[in-house]
């Protein structure tokens, strides 16, 4: 290390009779070197001492940067005596040289504040090991296999972060691996690492003519006024679960596993994840960061007008706490879902939210040019007298010395520049955590005020908390409610909403932080109950909107199976992981990507035919990632699927591609046994019943509620023999089924089946051979002539069991959606066609001449009206359409997707286009119903 040659700055020697106290002293080095040396002794008396002191220690130490490793190489062998007096000794040298280090511009700040960390944890572990290495010979800790008897300290704050400054205590938890002990050994155990992790606070922090290593501070433990300095990891996890506030959540961001059994706490921390890291975003983090500051600076009496002399560096007004706050309630707020924002030290973590877009990139550098600055005037203010202090000095003298050692003699202007800076930080970081006074509300009407009145009373804004940051939103809610042009709508939707919600404070504190989102839900509202109410099952999604992606270009079934796939397998790793919080998180995911797919819809970035197709991707996805992890898991008791596996076909909607808002699925199950009695696990099964129920648990994986909802309901009524049929069908039945067996409804529906999932290492095979069937069946099935008259039938039948919905239905009834559906499947049948959805499927019967064009074209123009006004209806409202009830934002809604001026000419659309569409359905149709299918 060429120390003379990186010194970039020096402090003045402001009291020159103290820098003549080290001259002389270092004859053989560089000149630049002995003048940073007198510059510092002229600065701080502290540094002073310890230059003249290690006068002979300090020529060769300058040679060699890897201060701590060299200062303490060989303190393993040392008694306890002898290694509180060593460490004293390193402490004072690394201190020294990281000074000279630091001041002269040689290092940079995560290098003064690493070598100050290294050290901590190095003299943390030995007096650790050196005090249970004591308890072992004295026969009082009993056997065990765990490294230094499986206690570990966790570096918490600075520490952590490997941010330590010259003075700073040094902040652990001190806990065991209970584990690692048996039933009658855990008292025992217990009372010897209690007195190891008291014996090693005695070593670092008691003051002797040697000095101190460090102050260490054991209180932010567990419930700290009634727990012992050391516990089992079983008894904090249950302590973080039960009763873990913010402020510890917070405070295990930095948790580190630094000495003793170093393993043992790195598995203690991987198991405290899901209670540091929520699975939603965490707004109401910002309200318990926002209180904890508020309560910091009232107790220390910190308010104020900020002034630079007095001024506390750390916890005053735009100090380094506000930008440590600032960072952290941030990673809080989203670092559940994202593991790149969970970084320990600060500006690595302001520069990962400003990557991910939670902090704009300008703010990230502006706030790490502070906090540096910040950091370096908090070293030099401890420098001067080794001072447990973060107060800049009160008088002009000692702001002079403070300014020299960062290298400035214009002390007033110093002051000037630094006082600014202190006032932009309070400002960037206050607008985040007190955005500042919400509007007033705007004038209401009677009928508003008394639904308003009501507010109070639902579960949603019961609890103090929640009636408080509901209090200020509820002015910017009501006032954008007022600009959407239907208020008195908007309003009672959202009503309903807040009716359902059953806890509030993360989704208020959601708006709060973001009140763009405030928009959406009064869009959603006032135009799309039946999104509201889906948001109100599962306001988790909003997440999502704030996650940088949900306006990005849709990324595809194939992405989409990627992405649930890694999720369910992060899911099934994790230490609480399972096969039910896999279940858990493909809902989590779903519904997320389900809430984007509705909410694109009525923004018209997307319209009805690209929702469908996208309901669709999202359905496969589910489908095709969630079996192969049901099929483990069913695996796991009853052994791989016997023979080449199962498949899973699609049909219906789903077979075609074109799902709406509140589909279900339906689906079938084709197995092949190959010839294997049966399957080679715990508990084996014959492959009938092990198809069957590897089917009803893939049933239940999809449809079954959990915590976080369902995914789809699900319909198996389309299998061979249906409700009466086995719900998994042998590939060999179904074959000989639809050739023998099946009605032409049947093979109707078979146009549309479509591969979405399978089980088992052979089961693509399985699938190629069940597509090839399927087009065998209906090219050999459509010829038949009872095709037609048997659809005649069928469509009788069915108009009389069902009853139109009404002048707005769009689906049963002659014209209507299931009668294009029909009349198109039978052209794939009796074209022998593989199209499955409706408008391919009447492009193939016009080419191959079973449909005139002329008819195939007029179909096909009203199923895309038709499907245009369906889906965009099923967005709507959940229950059958009044068009008058559905609200002046609903109708503009329709009347954008349809292309109609006003109600009137949707109306007369949907009446004329139904009419022709049953008259050429019935001009395909022989007029003789025919055979009975």
């Amino acid at each position: 290390m060429d120390f003379a040659a990186r010194i970039t700055r020096k402090p003045l020697p402001l009291d020159r009779n103290r820098a003549k106290s080290v001259r002389g002293l270092f004859p053989d080095l560089p000149r630049s070197v002995q003048e940073l040396i007198e510059g510092v002794a002229g600065t701080s008396p502290y540094l002073a001492g310890l230059l003249e002191r290690e006068a002979e220690w300090l020529p060769e130490a300058l040679q060699h940067e890897d201060v701590v490793v060299r200062e303490t190489d060989g303190f393993e062998a040392l008694d306890a005596g002898e290694l509180a007096a060593a460490l004293r000794r390193a402490k004072r040298r690394v201190a020294l040289f990281a000074a000279l280090a630091d001041l002269g511009g040689v290092w940079t700040l995560e290098q003064v504040t690493g070598a100050l960390s290294d050290l901590a944890d190095c003299a943390v572990d030995l007096a650790l090991r050196v005090h249970v290495a004591h308890e072992i010979r004295r026969g009082k800790l009993p056997e065990t296999q765990a490294d230094v008897g499986g206690v570990f300290a966790l570096a918490m704050g600075k520490g952590g972060a490997r941010e330590l400054n010259y003075s700073s205590d040094i902040d652990l938890i001190v806990l065991y691996d209970d584990a690692a002990y048996a039933d009658d050994d855990q008292h025992e155990a217990r009372a010897a690492l209690i007195r190891a992790t008291r014996k090693m606070a005695a070593t670092l922090s008691d003051v002797n003519e040697h000095g101190y290593v460090f102050r260490t501070d054991l209180r932010l433990r567990p419930d700290a006024s009634v727990t012992p300095v050391c516990i089992s990891a079983s008894a904090a996890l249950a302590y973080y679960e039960a009763e873990g506030r913010t402020w510890e959540r917070a405070a295990f961001i930095k948790a580190r596993s630094a000495a003793g059994d170093i393993a043992a706490g790195e598995r203690f921390l991987q198991e405290l994840r899901p209670f540091v890291w929520r699975k939603h975003l965490d707004f109401a983090a910002i309200q318990d960061a926002h209180d904890m500051r508020l309560r910091i600076r009232d107790h220390k009496g910190l308010g104020g007008r900020l002034d630079v002399p007095g001024h506390n560096m750390k916890l005053g007004q735009g100090g380094i706490r506000e930008i440590e706050f600032f960072t952290q309630t941030r990673q809080l707020i989203a670092g559940g879902r994202d593991p790149d924002l969970r970084s320990r030290d600060t500006v690595g973590g302001l520069a990962a939210l400003a990557a991910k877009g939670w902090i704009p990139e300008d703010a990230a550098q502006e706030l790490t040019e502070h906090y540096r600055e910040h950091r370096d005037i908090e070293h030099r203010i401890q420098m001067v007298n080794d001072a447990q202090t973060h107060s800049l000095p009160k008088d002009r003298d000692g702001l002079a010395i403070v300014a020299a050692m960062m290298g400035e003699s214009d002390v007033e202007g110093w002051i000037a520049r630094l006082k600014s800076r202190l006032e932009r930080v309070h400002e960037l970081t206050e607008s985040f955590f007190a955005p500042g006074d919400s509007r007033e509300r705007p004038e209401l009407s009677e009928e508003a005020q008394a639904i308003i009145a009501r507010w109070p009373s639902y579960p949603a804004i019961r609890s103090n908390r929640a009636r408080e940051i509901f209090k200020r939103v509820e002015p910017e809610l009501l006032s954008r409610m007022a600009r959407s042009g239907h208020m008195d709508e908007a309003l009672v939707r959202f009503d309903s909403f807040l009716a359902g919600l059953p806890a509030g404070v993360q989704l208020f504190s959601l708006f709060d932080a973001n009140p763009q989102l405030i928009e959406l839900i009064v869009d959603i509202c006032g135009t799309a109950p039946g999104l509201a109410n889906y948001l109100a099952r599962h306001s988790a999604v909003l997440d999502a909107v704030l996650g940088g992606s949900f306006f990005a270009p849709w990324p595809g079934a194939q992405a989409l199976r990627e992405e649930l796939t890694q999720a369910l397998q992060v899911a099934l790793a994790s230490p609480d992981g399972g096969y039910e919080r896999a279940l858990d998180a493909a809902r989590r995911w779903a519904h997320e990507w389900h809430f984007r797919i509705g909410v694109h819809h009525l923004r018209g970035l997307i319209d009805a035919d690209e929702a469908g197709g996208q309901y669709a991707d999202l359905a496969d996805a589910c489908i095709a990632a969630m079996m192969p992890v049901t099929a483990a898991d069913f695996a796991s008791r009853h052994g791989p699927p016997p023979g080449r596996g199962a498949v899973v076909l699609g049909m219906g909607s789903l077979g075609a591609r074109q799902l709406h808002a509140s589909s279900d699925l339906d689906l079938i199950v084709i197995y092949d046994a190959d010839g294997v009695d049966g399957s080679d696990g715990p508990r084996p099964l014959a492959p009938r019943p092990y198809y069957s129920r590897l089917t009803q648990a893939m049933i239940t994986a999809i449809s079954a509620p959990t915590a976080e909802g369902r995914l789809y309901e699900v319909d198996m009524r389309l299998r061979p023999s249906g409700r009466q049929g086995p719900v998994a069908t042998s590939v060999q039945s179904f074959e000989n089924y639809q050739m023998t067996e099946a009605w032409t409804w049947e093979h109707l529906a078979l146009t549309r089946a479509r591969i979405v999932g399978m089980a088992g290492e052979q089961a693509s095979g399985l699938a190629e051979q069940v597509e090839a069937l399927r087009l065998s069946v209906l090219r050999e099935r459509g010829q038949e002539p009872r095709v037609m008259p048997d659809l005649a039938t069928m469509r009788e039948r069915i108009f009389a069991a069902k009853s139109s919905g009404g002048a707005w239905e769009t689906k049963i009834g002659p014209g209507r959606l299931q009668d294009i559906d029909l009349i198109a499947q039978s052209c794939a049948l009796r074209a022998g066609d593989p199209a499955r959805g409706t408008v391919a499927q009447l492009r193939a019967g016009r080419r191959s001449g079973v449909m005139a064009s002329e008819s195939a074209d007029q179909l096909s123009s009203v199923h895309r009206f038709l499907w245009r006004l369906h889906a965009s209806v099923r967005l709507l409202t959940e229950k059958t359409m009044n068009f008058d009830e559905i609200g002046q934002g609903g109708q503009e809604f329709l009347l954008r997707e349809c292309d109609c001026a006003d109600p009137e000419e949707l109306t007369a659309r949907l009446k004329d286009v139904t009419s022709r569409a049953a008259s050429t359905i019935t001009d395909e149709l022989p007029n003789d119903a025919g055979s009975d299918s």
